[in-house]
């Protein structure tokens, strides 16, 4: 089901510098833990983590091999992310300013909202199973299962992302509360956040290369 050790101690050293570097999931994270505080961070977190594994199982079934051959298959799963995407943005940007409630800040959506939200967001990106179909091989070993590799290697990088993220959420945490203490911070912050989604939707629609 793993590689051997030397191969599996490279692929986690190589994940944890990806999850590392921030890209569309990190940013999504970061700017809904500024808009609506740390719960609703971390239950994007959950999200994210879960469509990005439902991607690795769609990438060792063969789903990045369908995107590959079929352009039309691409193109819809791509724009429906980008579209999610941009939407979300839009609500953010049209939601009303929450009350500042001193150093804290009340999450505006239920927590069951947000983890679908960011379930979507990752699951809608097929550029996630190619980005899996692309660096997972690398340190499969030829003479094991191909599927069990591939899977344990997706839910050992996802684990890794997942971690992360967390980082990211608890940092972004920290900052969070000194942008929402006036009803006009708290505002922008909204704007912001619904700006990064709209800009990670435009991204999502226009670019091509695999990235998480």
């Amino acid at each position: 089901m793993l590689p051997d050790t030397p191969l599996l101690l490279a692929f986690v050293g190589a994940s944890l510098v990806l999850a590392l570097t921030p890209g569309p999931a990190v940013v999504y994270i970061v700017a809904r833990t500024l808009a609506q505080g740390r719960a609703c961070g971390l239950a994007s977190v959950l999200g994210v983590a879960l469509g990005n594994l439902a991607n690795a199982v769609g990438a060792a079934l063969g789903l990045a091999a369908l995107f590959a051959v079929s352009s039309a298959a691409f193109t819809v799963v791509k724009w429906a992310g980008a579209a999610y995407l941009v939407y979300l943005g839009i609500r953010l940007w049209r939601a009303p300013a929450p009350q500042a409630q001193g150093a804290q800040q009340v999450p505006v959506k239920p927590l069951r909202q947000v983890f679908r939200d960011g379930f979507l967001v990752a699951l809608l990106n097929p550029k996630t199973s190619l980005f899996f179909a692309a660096f997972l091989p690398q340190f499969m070993d030829a003479h094991g299962s191909a599927w069990g590799q591939s899977l344990s290697l997706g839910a050992v990088f996802v684990a890794i992302a997942g971690c992360t993220d967390i980082v990211y959420v608890l940092m972004a945490s920290v900052v969070a509360p000194r942008l929402g203490r006036s009803g006009r911070h708290a505002r922008w912050g909204n704007r912001l956040a619904g700006t990064s989604f709209i800009g990670l939707g435009i991204l999502t629609a226009m670019g091509s290369r695999p990235t998480r």
